[in-house]
Parts: C-alpha cells; structure tokens; sequence
C-alpha cells in the first residue's frame, strides 16, 4: 500500500472500547461549530427587521448574485418551462421519468379524513387538510441538485398544497436549467434564487418580496440546518438534516467493487459525508479496501471522496448479521443497504434507519434520484425519530368532536370531576352547564 493510499479504521463490535471509539467517530456534535450560531443569529434578525434589503446585502455577499430588488430574483413558470425546453431530450426524459415513480409512490402516501359514530348520535373523527403555502429549500454550491426540488415538491404536489415556493442559490443558464426544469415538472410555484440563512429567514418571516410559508423543507448546509433550527415555531420544518450517510451491512458475498462505489457515492457529497461498511468477513473488508484504493483514481470527486472516507469512514467487523443489526440501531443511518441473501429477515432486526435497500441490487444512489421515495431523510442519528420525507410532512390533522346530547350528558361528569382535580374550575362549569340545560328540559 503507498502512502497516497487509503487505510480505513477498523472498528470491532467484540472490542472493549467499541462504543467510545464508534460515538467518537460519528461525531453527533458535528453541527455545532463556534461561530456559526452568532451569524445564523444575526442573519435572521436582519432579515425579519430589514427585509428584502438583508436579503439583497446577503445574497451579493454569500452567493455572489446581485440584484436590485427581490423581484429579479424571482424565477417564474414562463422561465422554468423556457429551462424544461432547453435541457437535452435525454435530461428531459430522465427527469420526466424521475418525477412520475416519485408521484406514484407519494400518492400512495395520501391520508384521507376519517369519524366514526357512538350510539348515543355522537361524532369523533379526523379532517386532514393540505398546507396553503410551502417552502422548499434546494441546495447548491457544490453541485445542482434538480432531484432534490423531484423529492421535495412533489409530495407536496401530491398532498395538495396551493401554493410551492422554492428557494435555490443557482441561476437559469447552462449549470442551473436542470433545477428550474424539474421545478417546471414538480409544479413549483416561483423560484427564489437566493440561498443560505438568509433564504431561510425571508420564508419563516416574510419580506416584502417574499410570503412567509406554513412549512420549510429540504436540507442545506450548517448554517442553513441552524437556521431551520432557530425559526422553528414561527414556521414548521421537516427535520433538522446534517452530512449525508450511508451504512452498508454485507455478507461478503456481493463484489467488492460494487460495495466501493456504493461508499464513494456518499463520499463524494462532501468532506464531512459518511460511509460505514459492516460485515463479519475480514477477508472481504480487505477486499473492500483493495477496490477503494483502485477505484478511487477515477473518480472525478477524488479529492472530496478521499477526505470524506479519510477522516469519516470507517468498517466495523462483527461475529454475525445479528450484530451488525445492533450496530447499525446505534448508528441509525439515513441511509441503509442490506447486501445480504436473506434482506427481508435482516430488516426484521432494524429498527432505526431513514431508508433501507434490500438485496444486492439495490444501490442507493437509484433511490437518489428515481426509484420512487423522496430522498430527504433524517441524517446524524435522527433516524431514531425522525421519518423520510413524505406527503404526510404537508398535510395537517384536526380532531373532530361533534357530542349529541346524550353524548354530551355521559361526558360532563367525567369532564367536571378531572377539571376540579386540576383546580380548573371554569372548565367544570362549561360542562355542567350544559348538563344543567339538558336535565331541566327533561
């Protein structure tokens, strides 16, 4: 092995500092960096105080596009349709063919208004309504994204959203037509062309150039993650998204160039993207590493990928697959590939996880971009509670309370009695009141 040459560490499940050296390595603090809480902070004051003027002064200076008003970096449907014209008939169609699986999946996604009625006449149930307006966040900087505006916009298409704002700090033109194109095909609404925190903070507040949104999605970087985190309340967010990850759990029988590139395809995101391989097979995790360092040459990202697997990456040998279940619980990858013969029995044993890819076949990067389920996933250990993106993210649920009343009469005593005990006492007349009413009319 030369010196240029990557040696992954090597975790083992049976080792007694495992659990120490495995957190140190996934480094769930990550997102926390000195200094960027205090310019989120500050980014977000001066857009809900200033406006669109701190939105102008912030998008000359963090994505060096410069604009008199708001109102020209606004991108509307006539420009996105010109950027779906544009692009190759081959682009076209993969996208064209991107966007119909990912709308047939997320319709099956649909929740639907239920009730169900009590003897006494009364009436219990839930009324499910899409958002009005949303706000999808799309990444750029190191790369256009136009699968992620597929991902993001198309379930909320599906859920019945009136209205779909995108914001993305890329230009029409040559780099950015693809994202403007899938925006045409996702039904997006206006595209903002401004990025960052500050795009954040214009669609939780509102400015004079752009409506304030029910709802934010979509992932970006530290400094938008934390701005999602800090408008939370004054808007809804999806989840609060880190680095991509991929854990991949095998048997030692599929080809080891297959598991390679499958690691590449998460490292070369970023520097600080995350690719794990388990497997209880030495000899294979050798071989993994042989095609790593053979591959890698190729790669036009080499620069990225090798610093992500350098300073994020790792194996971990384990004694059998019921052991690389556990290890993959702890990691709670956002994503998650069983290349394994029996895949349906190893899922039994997963509990946390984003998306799961079974079998051999299934390499995440089809779940990428056109295999069906949105790709914006719970990242950094949020798979614990967090859910994949979906067209429940953009539809509310309000509980339906209709007493008759005979329902209203069973219900007041029980009501009554639990408010005194919380020293509620309005809350206990309210009920009696009307229990009051219905004895004197009888």
């Amino acid at each position: 092995m030369t010196e240029s040459s990557i040696a992954m560490r090597r975790l083992g499940f049976a080792d007694a500092d495992f659990a120490t050296r495995l957190e140190a390595l996934l480094d769930r603090n990550m997102l926390i960096e000195d200094g960027v809480l205090g310019t989120v902070t500050e980014i977000l004051s001066n857009v809900r105080s200033r406006g669109d003027a701190a939105v102008l002064e912030y998008t000359q200076r963090f994505d060096r596009i410069t604009a008199d008003s708001v109102a020209d970096l606004v991108v509307e449907r006539p420009q996105m349709e010109a950027c779906l014209d544009r692009i190759t008939t081959q682009q076209r169609q993969a996208l064209s063919h991107a966007a119909e699986r990912i709308r047939r999946y997320h319709e099956k996604q649909m929740q639907q208004s239920w009730h169900y009625e009590e003897g006494d006449g009364s009436v219990y149930g839930q009324k499910i309504s899409p958002l009005q307006r949303v706000g999808i966040y799309v990444p750029g900087g190191k790369a256009n994204y136009p699968s992620s505006v597929l991902m993001l916009a198309i379930p909320a298409q599906v859920a019945g959203v009136s209205e779909i704002l995108a914001t993305v700090p890329t230009v029409p033109g040559q780099d950015g037509d693809l994202v403007f194109a899938a925006a045409a095909l996702a039904g997006v609404s206006r595209v903002f062309t401004i990025g960052g925190a500050q795009a954040i903070a214009a669609m939780a507040y509102g400015t004079e150039g752009v409506p304030r949104v029910d709802k934010i999605t979509g992932p970006g970087n530290i400094y938008v993650t934390v701005a999602k985190k800090l408008v939370f309340g004054e808007v809804g967010i999806d989840m609060v998204a880190g680095p991509s990850e991929l854990t991949i759990i095998c048997d030692g029988k599929s080809d080891p160039d297959w598991i390679a590139m499958d690691l590449f395809s998460q490292a070369e995101h970023d520097e600080q993207a995350q690719s794990i391989l388990i497997s209880h097979d030495p000899v294979f995790l050798d071989a993994v590493e042989n095609s790593i360092n053979a591959l890698l040459p190729q790669m036009e990202r080499r620069r990225i990928i090798e610093s992500s697997l350098r300073n994020r990456g790792f194996f971990v040998q384990v004694a059998n697959l019921e052991e690389a279940a556990t290890v993959s619980n702890l990691v709670a990858p956002e994503h998650l590939e069983l290349a394994v013969d029996e895949p349906g029995e190893l899922m039994a044993l997963i509990d946390n996880a984003g998306a799961i890819f079974l079998g051999r076949y299934s390499a995440e990067a089809l779940g990428d971009y056109c295999a069906g389920p949105s790709h914006v996933l719970p990242t950094s250990g949020t798979a614990r509670f967090f859910s994949a993106l979906g067209v429940y993210d953009f539809q509310k649920r309000s509980s339906i309370i209709h007493c008759s009343v005979a329902g209203a009469n069973k219900l007041a005593p029980s009501a009554a009695s639990l408010a005194r005990s919380e020293q509620l006492q309005a809350h206990a007349l309210s009920a009696e009141y009307r229990l009051e009413s219905v004895q004197s009319s009888d």
